[in-house]
């Protein structure tokens, strides 16, 4: 079967031109349609979001009867985090805390979509989404952070297991650990090119492949591709990056 799965830093919805616009979200969204839209940057209730909740309001404009919201931070006024919205059932939802000593809070957010086959069977998926921090060594400790969590520990190999989000991981340090460590073939790299990436960052003008997705299990990499809508440069400081698997 096929599953379309698209990560996105949303910024909050609040575009380069500092407007808040969630239809252009929505829209972007909309038009790439995957069956699992992983987002970070997601308000609940903060008057910088007009005290929306982000994740609720994108799942009921775009129809997604599932979704689920990972917080990691409380402000003066509201949450935000990460956010998973899907087409197929999410069974079980965490969050991992990725915070490194008094740095700035940050989380991975893990669900269990039971993705399901017009057969009618069905085929649990192992999804964490998550949004790293700003330096090297506070990245790596955070991936030392998820390896040991239960929740990503307990995962075999042989299981259906997506890691895709914000990985601010300019100089693809991180992806020797993933890929060569944790068995992660990544659908944003070239293959044999640890420091080539799909540029997501800036929006406007990328430099740099922030936003990746890595893979692992009976799942077939067929296309990916970051967003090449002319709305993306502005809607938010990251682009969307799309990619389809086949669940073999």
């Amino acid at each position: 079967m096929r599953l379309r799965v698209m990560t996105y830093n949303i910024h909050r919805a609040i575009g380069v031109d500092r407007r808040f616009r969630l239809d252009r979200i929505a829209g972007i969204i909309s038009h790439y349609s995957p069956d699992v839209a992983l987002l970070q940057e997601v308000d609940q209730g903060a008057p910088r979001s007009q005290e929306l909740d982000l994740a609720k309001e994108l799942a009921e404009q775009l129809e997604y009867p599932h979704y689920e919201l990972g917080l990691n931070t409380t402000l003066r006024r509201g949450r935000w985090g990460n956010a998973t919205l899907s087409r197929y059932p999410i069974v079980n939802q965490g969050n991992i805390d990725l915070t490194v000593d008094v740095r700035k809070r940050r989380g991975c957010q893990h669900t269990t979509i039971l993705a399901q086959k017009q057969s009618g069977h069905e085929h649990p998926v192992e999804v964490f989404n998550l949004h790293l921090g700003l330096s090297a060594w506070e990245r790596m400790r955070q991936v030392g952070i998820l390896a040991q969590a239960p929740e990503f520990a307990s995962v075999n190999r042989e299981t259906p297991c997506l890691i895709a989000g914000d990985f601010n991981d300019w100089r693809s340090m991180l992806h020797p650990v993933f890929a060569d460590v944790m068995g992660f073939d990544c659908v944003t790299h070239k293959p044999g090119a640890y420091q080539t990436s799909l540029r997501t960052y800036p929006s406007f003008s990328p430099k740099g492949g922030l936003d990746r997705i890595y893979y692992r299990g009976p799942l077939k990499s067929e296309l990916a591709h970051a967003c090449r809508l002319a709305v993306s440069k502005v809607a938010s400081d990251h682009l969307p990056v799309i990619a389809d698997f086949e669940l073999t």
